[in-house]
């Protein structure tokens, strides 16, 4: 038989079917299915190498989410035309579905293992990024490959005060709430998402809707697992062990390094090299004829610091650097650092800083969305950076990785909530991060430093935003747990929780959760909230020390930008023949304008170096769409003169005419010498002929009228 085909059929909440399929496409691959909602459709495939490199002490896992332009019947837009490296849209997905994995796999597997999921077939109203990490984990599912899955992904969003599973396109647009949720049958393993000021209590709410779903979606890949008969997984050999040197290197070291934890320092360093002294001294207890495994003994020892940092929060209630648990570091931020930046600022807590600009520009700046499902273009832009020298490491720079791609993204979905509407921007907004100093949470230091240099842009935004990153440590023996704010580096990595909360002192804008641990109860992910709320205030009420709200104006070297709303007719006025009459005003004064048409009406934006451009250019667009009033007075210029009077433009493209018995009170018998062309005349709207539309106007009314003049 060339095909041996199973299917598995999952059901949400609202009737709509999920399919799995494998056994028809890419059987040579490990594990392989086809994921089906709507008319979306996603090939994943996952390969694991059987022979495992000898010294690896990490898991060698890529994933790699690629959307094909074909699946909408779309031609890439690129010079190329074809698919070349991730977009950051596909870099976000990939990172999504590896956060979710990682965890699941053995800690002493470390054999290569890549992941590819592929958009075959594409549909708005069942976006395939809710669906990706559901493929990879039913990949996973039909292969022989060690995991401890299985494990599921779903989106919910609130939209009109209802939570909704994996919404399409069009019902997002309008969700107060928008996050992507991974767990496994019994533990939410990820979070990440946006929000319009929500409170703690709906976040909760809206995560335990999610893994109600995701509960369900487990139990029909075990299922699915069981039907493909791959429920048991290949052997493999673990990490090598030595009981001898393991309790040796306790016996001698624990101590010492509960010793350096204990030290409080607030300078990284000083547990470094206090950590490495210890190292030191134990390897001179190690003869020349001994044995000795360095490498063993080196994860020994870096356990050991794992262990004994653990037990100073779990046992103490300390931290390494001698914080309370809910205490933050030492802020400092400043405004307006960079005189020639359009908006800037430096943000410093503890040992992470960051120096962050904001740019404006024109609609020329936008940047260019072309994926499969959607071709338009994004006016705000944020970029975070985090070369070398941040962590005092040598290190090349080089194009942003994931991390920076993740890490820029997280900060945008939490700033963009509070940017003017777009009908209200004209700008193209660029935000751009320099990590300075890194030690614990530079994202959450590129948002705070992000909303200050806004405010000091003068882009009116709603509220500032701050962010905070909480840490969990718990001991599943004893029931003892810890909630952490404001972790450190270390206290990241030897933490079991990862929990970015962004918002304003009004609620949640976004934020980002990552899980290593099997147990985190809601009762403890409501506490790390409430915890990240108050700290969150807290640092609130130190950037405002520094500024408040945006300055009242822009700042004088920063470009101007205005948009004009017309209506849908006038569009063809402003822009003339062949765009002559724009032309003539982006000649005149010096001013950039660009027209587009959007939800049925005209949008002119104009950008210009300095008030004198922009107010002629304003008063050029605002004199074509103007409608001419009867009685009005206009300030007119003379286009030409003939035997019965002269024709004056009184607005842009709108001429009338002065007949000669209206230019004075006394009677003209010629035009000669009267006025001239190009002369500047005050005039008055008598007259709009019904029939014709044609303007009639005069001079006269305005002269003081002769004595022996009757009405």
């Amino acid at each position: 038989m060339l095909f041996n085909i199973v299917t598995k059929t999952i059901t949400l909440p609202d009737g709509r079917e999920i399919t799995i399929e494998t056994g028809k496409l890419a059987k040579q691959a490990d594990g392989s299915v086809v994921v089906r909602m709507g008319n979306t459709m996603l090939l994943a495939t996952v390969v694991a190498n059987k022979d495992i490199k000898e010294g690896l002490d990490f898991l060698p896992l890529s994933v790699d989410y690629q959307e094909k332009f074909a699946s909408a019947g779309r031609i890439p837009g690129s010079f190329q035309r074809r698919e070349g490296k991730l977009s950051d849209h596909e870099v976000l997905t990939s990172r999504l579905v590896d956060r979710v994995l990682r965890p699941l796999f053995p800690d002493d597997y470390h054999a290569e293992v890549q992941v590819n999921i592929l958009l075959i077939s594409a549909d708005a109203e069942a976006l395939p990024d809710a669906l990706a990490a559901l493929a990879a984990s039913a990949a996973l599912a039909a292969s022989d490959i060690p995991f401890g899955g299985p494990v599921s992904e779903v989106r919910v969003a609130k939209i009109d005060g209802k939570y909704v599973i994996n919404p399409g396109t069009t019902e997002l647009q309008n969700a107060t709430l928008d996050l992507m949720v991974g767990a496994t049958y019994n533990d939410i393993a990820m979070v990440e998402g946006e929000m319009s000021e929500v409170s703690e209590e709906e976040v909760i709410e809206a995560l335990k809707i999610a893994h109600a779903v995701i509960k369900d979606q487990c139990a029909a890949l075990k299922e699915f697992e069981a039907a493909v008969g791959k429920t048991e997984k290949r052997e493999y050999v673990g990490d090598p062990s030595d009981e001898a040197l393991e309790a040796r290197l306790r016996e001698f070291a624990y101590g010492k390094i509960y010793a350096v934890t204990q030290l409080g320092s607030t300078n990284k360093t000083v547990r470094k090299d206090g950590f490495k002294a210890v190292w030191e001294e134990f390897k001179t207890t190690i003869t020349e004829e001994e044995e000795f495994n360095e490498a063993l003994a080196k994860r020994y020892f870096n356990d050991l610091v794992w262990e004994a940092s653990r037990r100073l929060v779990l046992d103490e209630r300390k931290r390494l650097d001698g914080r309370r648990l809910d205490e933050v570091r030492q802020i400092a931020s400043e405004v307006d650092f960079l005189p020639n930046a359009h908006g800037s600022a430096l943000f410093t807590r503890g040992e992470t800083q960051s120096l962050t600009t904001v740019t404006l520009g024109t609609k020329q700046d936008e940047q260019i969305i072309d994926t499969p499902l959607k071709y338009g273009y994004s006016k705000f832009l944020l970029h975070y950076n985090f070369p070398g020298f941040s962590t005092g490491e040598v290190k090349p720079n080089r194009g942003p990785g994931r991390r920076e791609v993740g890490h820029g993204n997280l900060a945008l979905r939490a700033l963009k909530k509070v940017l003017p509407p777009v009908e209200d921007n004209p700008y193209t907004i660029r935000i751009v991060s320099d990590i300075l100093e890194s030690n614990g949470s530079s994202s959450m230091a590129t948002v705070c430093a992000g909303s200050l240099a806004l405010m000091d842009s003068g882009l009116k935004i709603k509220a500032p935003v701050s962010g905070i990153a909480m840490g969990l440590i718990s001991d599943e023996a004893t029931g003892k747990y810890a909630v952490l704010s404001d972790i450190l580096g270390d206290e990241d990595h030897l933490g079991d929780m990862d929990f970015k909360v962004t918002g304003t002192a009004e609620g949640i804008t976004a934020c980002q959760m990552d899980m290593k641990v099997n147990g985190l109860s809601f009762e403890v992910l409501t506490e790390a909230l409430m915890q990240a709320k108050a700290g969150r205030l807290h640092i609130l009420g130190e950037m405002n020390k520094t500024i408040t709200e945006s300055r009242p104006d822009l700042k004088p070297h920063t470009p101007r930008a205005i948009v004009i709303k017309i209506d849908r007719e006038m569009i063809g006025a402003v822009i003339g023949p062949g765009g002559k009459v724009v032309q003539d005003i982006q000649k005149e004064s010096g001013a950039t304008i660009s027209i587009e048409e959007k939800d049925g009406a005209g949008f002119v934006s104009i950008f210009s170096a300095d008030k004198t451009s922009m107010d002629k250019a304003v008063a050029r667009v605002k004199g074509i769409i103007l409608v001419p009033e009867i009685g009005e007075i206009y300030s007119g210029k003379v286009k030409s003169i003939m035997p019965f009077g002269a024709f004056v433009e009184f607005l842009p493209g709108k001429d009338g005419l002065l007949h000669i018995s209206e230019i004075k009170w006394e009677r003209l018998e010629k035009m000669d010498g009267v006025l001239e062309v190009g002369e500047e005349v005050q005039v008055k709207l008598v007259e709009i002929d019904k029939k014709t539309g044609k303007y009639r106007l005069s001079r006269k009314v305005l002269l003081p009228k002769p004595e022996n003049k009757k009405d």
